[in-house]
């Protein structure tokens, strides 16, 4: 049996989830298998409702920051989205060559068509595996977009079983 094409890690703490993320992709390319995709850090500061810190790219380490000092008028949260379309737009060229792409969240831009949904859409139409994590406000789009997601509980050994299973048709143990 073969894993769902696209898998959710659940959970409250971004962070964990991110960390959770990271050991994944980091996992598997120890493994030999070619991992394209970029988690988020936090910008670690004090009394700020948004948290978005940095893209960091999981196989050459790069990062993009995707934190805006002040944010619109319109709202409270200091996304960047040019950082995020900016981080997206050098993962594009390596999501055919991988065997797991690992995409930090499916949030309100990529809701919108924007932010990473670009690296989502590659993904799926190159028929490679997605690893990523969702806003509990975008699920339905998530949902609507990815419908046979597997849902993961953020537990390390339920993200390696499913990066286990994750390449249909290929004998060997990708990832874990």
């Amino acid at each position: 049996m073969t894993a769902a094409p696209v898998a959710v890690v659940r959970g409250a703490d971004g962070e964990a989830i991110q960390a959770l993320l990271a050991a994944a992709a980091a996992e598997c390319r120890a493994r030999g298998v070619t991992v394209a995709g970029v988690v988020a850090e936090s910008h670690g500061l004090a009394d700020r409702a948004c948290s978005a810190g940095i893209l960091r790219d999981v196989a050459s380490g790069a990062s993009w920051p995707i934190y805006r000092e002040e944010p619109p008028l319109d709202t409270s949260c200091h996304l960047d989205a040019g950082g995020v379309e900016a981080a997206c737009a050098a993962l594009l060229d390596a999501i055919a060559a991988s065997g797991l792409v690992v995409l930090s969240k499916f949030g309100k831009l990529e809701a919108a068509g924007g932010g990473l949904f670009p690296a989502f859409a590659a993904a799926r139409a190159a028929g490679r595996p997605v690893l990523t994590t969702v806003s509990d406000r975008h699920r339905a789009a998530f949902e609507a977009f990815a419908p046979d997601a597997a849902p993961l509980p953020a537990e390390a050994a339920a993200v390696a079983a499913w990066c286990r299973s994750a390449r249909p048709g290929t004998a060997d143990d990708p990832c874990g």
